[in-house]
């Protein structure tokens, strides 16, 4: 900094911009991306589906599979039944690409068709999710994601995405369960 106030004689006139700066224009107080970052997120899950289908396409297995198999990672959100930690915490675990990713390394090293295949169904899964805009949970309740709020919000009881309503008033961050 100081041979920019040196080269301008004196202090800076033009502010200095941060990488934090940057990623605070593009996320709200209660940890969603939004705007342009937003959209490339959601790209990047539409480019996940095509490469896992387009990957599927070459493991020789039957495509009745990918319907069958495509939705078996949302059984993990019957964790919610025993609150939203736990709800949150199975559904990340499925929702992420590092277990599916492994799966398909596992399927390629072993020469495991059927394993390859199902990895890549389930990468497929958390992709067309992206796509859809359902992201990875907080553990505050099932709407709230990385990617933003799910369904609109309960005006009638006064509480707005990302904070809870207490006795003492409304709180930015969650009680823990």
């Amino acid at each position: 900094m100081q041979r920019a106030e040196a080269h301008h004689g004196g202090a800076s006139a033009v502010p200095e911009i941060t990488v934090s700066a940057a990623a605070d224009a593009a996320t709200r107080p209660d940890g969603t991306v939004t705007g342009v970052p937003r959209r490339w997120l959601r790209l990047e899950g539409a480019v996940l589906v095509a490469g896992a289908l387009i990957a599927y396409s070459a493991t020789g297995q039957p495509w009745w599979l990918v319907p069958l198999a495509l939705l078996v990672p949302d059984v993990l959100m019957v964790g919610y039944l025993r609150g939203s930690r736990l709800g949150a915490q199975l559904y990340n675990l499925a929702h992420s690409t590092v277990l599916p990713a492994a799966m398909i390394a596992f399927g390629w090293w072993q020469t495991r068709p059927l394993v390859l295949a199902l990895g890549l169904i389930w990468l497929a899964h958390v992709g067309f999710d992206r796509l859809l805009g359902y992201g990875l949970k907080y553990d505050d309740h099932f709407q709230h994601t990385h990617l933003g709020h799910l369904g609109p919000s309960d005006q009638r009881s006064g509480r707005q995405f990302g904070t809870r309503a207490t006795a003492t008033g409304i709180r930015d961050h969650p009680d823990p369960d």
